[in-house]
């Protein structure tokens, strides 16, 4: 006779005995995240690379339409393409540069800083 052993898994406890039972979870992707990459140093690390090129895409989007222009009007201010700056405010696109962060910030009259931690965390790891 095979036995199996029980599960310990939050997945197989929820439909134990074959009733599903609730579950209480988290709908935050960060946290969903957080848990999937576990200890991986190098999923940990894909992780934060990508919220840092969400949180420069998303400032470039919030800083333009706060400024009511469109793309192609924020892209004539910092002298490149409309289809550059849709790039550039796409959460996957993971080509910023920083004279073009630096001339987007200028065209709002501002002045590109890069957080010290951010930094530190993309050259230390």
């Amino acid at each position: 006779m095979n036995k199996r052993k029980p599960s310990t898994s939050p997945r197989r406890k929820a439909i134990s005995n074959g009733r599903a039972t609730k579950r209480r979870g988290t709908t935050d992707a960060l946290q969903i995240l957080d848990r999937s990459t576990g200890n991986s140093p190098r999923l940990r690390d894909q992780v934060n690379q990508a919220r840092v090129e969400m949180q420069v895409a998303r400032l470039i989007y919030d800083a333009r339409t706060r400024a009511g222009l469109t793309q192609a009007e924020l892209a004539q201010a910092v002298g490149t393409n409309q289809s550059v700056i849709s790039r550039l405010e796409d959460a996957d696109y993971d080509g910023h540069s920083l004279s073009m962060l630096r001339r987007i910030a200028a065209a709002f009259g501002k002045r590109l800083g890069i957080l010290q931690e951010a930094a530190q965390s993309a050259l230390i790891g």
